[in-house]
């Protein structure tokens, strides 16, 4: 038997318990696939679902050992677990993402570092150290401009938007953290992502999609994208050319800025699943979840067809009592409230999210507004966020 496979009856650990792994789960169990979750918070429908599960610190050797003893293959369903846990876990098991796409993500100097080594287009940045260099700096970045800390993953708060002069000066006290990146604010008129699978031999692309945030949250995710067939083209050639140059197996997504006047620029690398794909679970042969299961299992991926046009939005607790009346009288509308609702740092806690199908995008998107539940047409922020 082939020992690269991860076959029926045997263990698939998933370490962290964000919602993404709820797919996961259900996907390797209806394969025969018994499911292991790690993380450090018990109550969350991941591992819920589990057939075991391991509650314990991210830094707990020993009880990550055992965990990865346990299990014929471990994967990683958030980009926020620590890619040295993820290389601990690798000396005691089998992790087919591998390690190198998420230490490049997590750390913003690598990041830039792996952008520019491909010539892409991204967003004018520079290193920060001090307060003098945001003041040297500023004038070829531009106002507005958005100081992050290297390291992803700290929050919000550790942010500062940079509209005038007068806003250097609060960067004062977060340059005490350590060292930080100033970016250009893009002045986007969309925001795309091209969702991908990779393994050794393939990759597999899904359908292209739009995403719409508000105040750093996820609020709606379309797809078809409704943008120029030119321009769909030029994102999955530099996201295959990304593929080629990372060595992952997975599916993982690259978000792309568009503007007004048709310059595209990449935002990030998600080395994982992301929320925007839950999408697919209506939308394609093959949802999001599935695929991956299949690359780090070591079966060949399938090919992707889009069946219809789906919009993804994601609700709130103070959202329910509008989406529990489109439950009662709406057909097409397929409901998902978490059975935990998902905390975000700094942010209102997601209580579900429903796809919406329908003809076409823009009858679905009609729908969606004549319920006022989403309020789409309210400005949104142009923020970039990317923790």
């Amino acid at each position: 038997m082939d020992n690269s496979i991860l076959n029926p009856g045997g263990t698939l650990g998933i370490i962290g318990s964000s919602t993404n792994g709820v797919g996961l789960v259900i996907a390797a169990r209806n394969a025969g696939i018994n499911v292991g979750v790690y993380g450090d918070n018990e109550n969350t429908e991941t591992m819920e679902l589990a057939d075991f599960r391991v509650v314990g610190a991210y830094n707990d050797q020993h009880r990550l050992q055992n965990f990865a003893e346990r299990c014929d293959v471990v994967t990683y369903e958030s980009e926020t677990i620590d890619a040295a846990v993820i290389n601990f876990l690798a000396a005691h098991t089998r992790v087919p993402q591998g390690v190198d796409a998420l230490e490049i993500m997590q750390d913003r100097s690598l990041e830039r570092a792996f952008f520019s080594q491909l010539n892409l287009n991204v967003a004018p940045s520079a290193t920060i150290v001090s307060l003098d260099d945001v003041y040297q700096s500023i004038g070829s970045i531009g106002y507005p401009s958005i100081l992050k800390p290297i390291q992803k993953g700290l929050g919000q708060n550790r942010q500062l938007v940079i509209k005038t002069q007068s806003d250097i000066v609060k960067a004062a006290d977060l340059l005490d953290w350590g060292t930080y990146l100033l970016e250009s604010l893009i002045p986007y008129e969309k925001e795309l992502s091209v969702f991908v699978a990779k393994n050794s031999t393939t990759t597999v692309f899904f359908p292209t999609v739009e995403n719409r945030y508000r105040d750093h949250e996820l609020i709606a995710t379309i797809v078809p994208a409704q943008i120029d067939s030119g321009v769909d083209a030029e994102m999955r050639r530099i996201t295959q050319e990304i593929s080629a140059n990372l060595t992952y197996t997975g599916v993982f997504e690259v978000a792309f800025f568009l503007t007004k006047s048709g310059n595209l620029y990449v935002k990030r690398v998600v080395p994982t699943m992301h929320s925007a794909g839950y999408v697919f679970d209506r939308a394609t042969n093959i949802s999001m979840a599935e695929q991956h299961l299949r690359a780090i299992a070591g079966l060949p991926l399938m090919p992707v067809k889009l069946l219809l046009p789906v919009v993804a939005v994601y609700f709130t607790p103070a959202q329910e009592s509008g989406i529990r009346t489109q439950w009662q009288i709406k057909t097409n509308w397929f409901f998902n409230f978490y059975h935990r609702t998902r905390l975000q740092a700094n942010k209102a806690p997601v209580a579900g999210h429903v796809l919406v199908e329908a003809p076409t995008v823009k009858e679905a998107l009609d729908q969606i507004d004549d319920t006022n539940i989403w309020n789409f047409h309210q400005e949104r922020s142009q923020d970039q966020p990317d923790d």
